[in-house]
């Protein structure tokens, strides 16, 4: 955990002095070892959020690139990574609730995302193009 928070550290420090490179590169390290660490952390609520804010520092670098469709395609990675884990039987049960408590806030950055960005052909696929009308009836009308 150590070496993935001085990588996470590292990477802020980069993008906050604009030295967007190099940031990318820290911030893809970080997600490396938080993927490779995922079922090997002791803390399964830091395990999440580390898998998490990796994926959400590289969506938020791709924003300030201008390249909205990438960073769609990491909210939509993590978000679909803690739909899966949360079914997969082969993790402990306190892993699959950590990814479902953060299952929430994945979704609402995507939505939000969507809502500052429009839709992209990821997020269409994995929320099924509902996300951008909140207020359509999803069974019908009654």
């Amino acid at each position: 955990m150590e070496h993935w928070k001085r990588t996470i550290e590292r990477a802020n420090r980069c993008f906050m002095r604009g030295e967007l490179v190099d940031a990318r590169e820290a911030y893809l390290q970080a997600l490396a070892l938080a993927h490779v660490l995922f079922e090997r952390w002791a803390d399964a609520d830091e395990a999440v959020a580390a898998c998490v804010i990796s994926h959400h520092n590289l969506a938020d670098l791709h924003l300030r690139l201008n390249q909205p469709e990438e960073s769609a395609e990491y909210l939509c990675a993590i978000h679909q990574r803690l739909l899966q884990a949360m079914q997969d039987l082969r993790l402990s049960p306190q892993l699959r609730e950590a990814a479902l408590r953060q299952s929430s806030k994945t979704y609402v950055e995507l939505l939000n995302f969507i809502s500052d960005h429009g839709e992209y052909p990821r997020t269409h696929r994995l929320l099924g193009g509902t996300a951008a009308q909140p207020n359509t009836p999803q069974y019908g009308a009654h």
